[in-house]
């Protein structure tokens, strides 16, 4: 039978400078992005498939320097002394354009550890192992690396994928997907689902609805073999997909999942918090935090409702965070004393928040005093 893995994939979060080995074209808004990992930062850069980095830069705004930092997925899978990452082009987006017309080989980018938790909990074991993919656009990035190493890992493996795009020409990895097939013909399949191009099959034709989806998981995705799903896309997508699964019964352990987040984070602004201003009255809640053994305080006006992690930042710099959008997880921290309550969360495990994890970024306090933990 299957054995399932639990990996650890929490790590001190630190950013070193990498450069930039190789920028490869995968469709017109979409670049691969190679880092290269000096020999003693190996260590610091080992990562799981399935496993994202954060990326940050500095760049001119309006005229003028500000830091802009963005997550994005390894799609490479393992291997010492490099980082490969996809970078879509978002509209609107400052780093993903950019990254798209501007980056070069020679240039540095400041890169986070690996963190994330979209990584595979099965591995193969003496019987067959089925695994099955759902992705849209970029979210084949983190797809392909758990393709790749789950494909690699065991003849027993099979592993399908649906893959959902507007047109032919906006699919990432085309060729190393056929690379894929070819190399496992009777053990990995692609379903390619195209919303703006007529295809053959009416099935794979559109968009993955309701409809669609119950179609797929009836005629080539049976659900009630599958040991493990990973889902990756925008939420409407996501969510689709696993009220589908949950529907049919396959229980929440089985599914992973993760999202994407687009367009420019409003809070916090840089890597110093937005501006609060003092209230008058006094009235602030006392937000404490540990982060790398070192003790922080600050205290946040009630009027403000700003995150703990615009706190932190607000006195604390280095204070780690990625998205600011409750989906990454970069800023995770246990709490240890007072209550908050959580606006948004598409990052952490139930057992995580059972636990008394957060996300700082998603986190206001609902207690005078609130003290949090970033080590735990």
């Amino acid at each position: 039978m299957a054995v399932v893995l639990a990996p650890s994939t929490k790590r001190r979060s630190a950013f070193h400078s990498l450069t930039v080995r190789e920028v490869r074209r995968l469709t017109d808004d979409a670049v691969e992005v190679t880092l290269d990992v000096p020999v003693e930062l190996q260590g610091t850069y080992d990562y799981l498939p399935g496993q994202y980095v954060a990326l940050r830069t500095t760049l001119d705004i309006d005229g003028e320097p500000k830091e802009v930092r963005r997550s994005y997925s390894i799609c490479a899978d393992p291997r010492p002394g490099e980082l490969r990452v996809a970078v879509k082009r978002d509209l609107g987006g400052v780093f993903s354009t950019w990254a798209n017309e501007s980056l070069k080989p020679g240039d540095t980018l400041e890169a986070m550890s690996p963190l994330g938790q979209f990584t595979p909990r099965t591995t193969p074991g003496d019987q067959a192992v089925s695994l099955v993919a759902v992705a849209a656009g970029s979210g084949i990035t983190p797809v392909i690396s758990i393709a790749r190493s789950m494909l690699a890992a065991g003849p027993n493996v099979r592993f399908d994928l649906v893959y959902a795009n507007k047109a032919a020409m906006d699919v990432m990895f085309l060729e190393e997907l056929a690379d894929l097939k070819d190399r496992y013909p009777s053990r990995f399949a692609v379903h390619h689902v195209l919303s703006r191009e007529q295809r053959i099959s009416p099935l794979l034709s559109g968009r993955i609805d309701a409809e669609k989806l119950e179609k797929l998981l009836a005629s080539v995705l049976p659900a009630d073999q599958v040991d493990e799903w990973f889902l990756c896309g925008p939420f409407e997508l996501v969510q689709l997909c696993r009220d589908s699964l949950a529907e049919r019964g396959v229980e929440a352990e089985r599914i992973r999942f993760e999202l994407f987040t687009t367009g420019e984070p409003a809070r916090p602004e840089g890597n110093i918090g937005r501006p609060v201003v003092a209230d008058e009255s006094g009235e602030s809640y006392t937000i404490s935090f540990n982060l790398d053994g070192l003790k922080g305080s600050v205290q946040s006006p009630t009027h403000a409702r700003e995150s703990i992690l615009n706190a932190a930042l607000r006195v604390r710099p280095d204070v780690p965070f990625a998205c600011a959008g409750g989906v990454c997880g970069t800023c995770r921290a246990k709490v240890v004393e007072g209550t908050v309550e959580m606006a948004e969360n598409y990052a952490l495990e139930p057992d995580e928040v059972a636990n008394g994890f957060i996300l700082t970024c998603q986190a206001h306090p609902t207690s005078d005093a609130v003290s949090v933990d970033y080590d735990a």
